[in-house]
């Protein structure tokens, strides 16, 4: 190894160019460098394939809805992120040309450039030295370079929860179809070992009060499902079932389990026999056929077993809080 004189004549310092200069700038912004998602996952190839799983799923394909919504949120943030960045790179790259001297890159500003937003601004000598605004410029970057990287990992992990769920689905498929025929076969569930063994208060009859919209066009095991649970537990208000959309409702395989009325959140009393209602379903859900429930935001599912948060929809009757839906195969 040769190592350099110690009196040996230092070599002289080339001038950089601005693009150079521009360069080094965002390197000295570390992980100013785009983190693109996964390639290997593509939205649209997922959505196609959860096209083709429409006949079997219903709550499972609702949930990649929700988060393909997610990505496409993501997506656009993103974009508008990256329109800003470039703007924002062009503006601080102005401010290192100004300030460039003869001598090479200043030193000050390989200073800014690697320090934190707020331990710029800390510096009141670096403020001083920049001037307030073009400090801002640069403030502004380093922060759009940070909400860049955050939404690229937010996508990459929505994009990847997506391709998990299609392939769990796809796998469960043929599972599914054969339980599906297998309840289609059955017509109604049957009655329960036990006759009043949830530990409702219902005593056995379905009153006047409780029939809502769509009561007689409901499918058997969906009214089989509905009359039991009304005779376990009773029903504070209506119970609301068919109705003409193009869902579950629609088809008569949903009902759902009002907790209050015009869209108020349900009194704590209601809302612990929500949460007995939904958890009834779940302890029966094999027996009765449910496929999945929905309640407070949230949703279960016959295939999944858990509880997965849902995209906020706006008000309380959106987002189910004021009633339970269950939807039967």
């Amino acid at each position: 190894m040769t190592s350099t004189p110690r009196n040996a004549p230092r070599r002289a310092r080339t001038p950089l160019s601005l693009a150079a200069l521009t360069s080094a700038l965002l390197v000295g912004l570390s992980g100013v460098a785009q983190a693109d998602p996964d390639d290997d996952v593509d939205i649209d190839e997922l959505t196609q394939r959860a096209e083709e799983l429409e006949e079997t799923y219903d709550g499972e394909l609702l949930q990649f809805t929700e988060i393909k919504d997610r990505v496409e949120e993501a997506e656009e943030s993103l974009e508008k992120i990256e329109k800003r960045l470039e703007d924002s790179r062009t503006g601080v790259s102005t401010i290192a040309a100004a300030r460039y001297k003869n001598d090479g890159f200043d030193p000050t500003l390989q200073v800014v450039f690697s320090s934190d937003p707020e331990d710029m601004f800390a510096d009141a000598a670096n403020v001083d030295y920049l001037g307030r605004s073009q400090a801002e410029q640069i403030s502004d970057l380093i922060t759009l370079r940070d909400d860049q990287a955050e939404t690229t990992r937010n996508l990459k992990e929505e994009l990847e929860e997506a391709s998990e769920l299609i392939d769990s689905l796809e796998e469960q498929r043929e599972e599914v179809e054969q339980r599906i025929a297998e309840y289609e076969e059955e017509q109604v569930p049957p009655e329960p070992d036990t006759p009043g063994g949830g530990g409702g208060s219902g005593d056995g009859s379905i009153p006047d009060s409780a029939r809502g919209g769509g009561w007689d066009q409901t499918q058997p095991r969906m009214a089989a499902i509905r009359d039991e649970i009304i005779r376990e537990f009773g029903a504070p208000y209506p119970v609301g079932c068919w109705r003409s959309s193009a869902d579950d409702h629609g088809e008569g395989r949903a009902c759902d389990f009002m907790m209050s009325a015009n869209g108020a959140h349900p009194s704590e009393a209601n809302r612990a026999l929500g949460q007995q209602i939904a958890d009834y379903g779940i302890a029966n859900a094999d027996r009765l056929g449910i496929k999945y429930i929905i309640w407070e935001q949230q949703i279960w599912q016959s295939t999944a077993r858990q509880w997965t948060w849902m995209n906020d929809r706006g008000d309380a009757t959106q987002n189910h809080y004021d009633h339970v839906h269950i939807t039967s195969y």
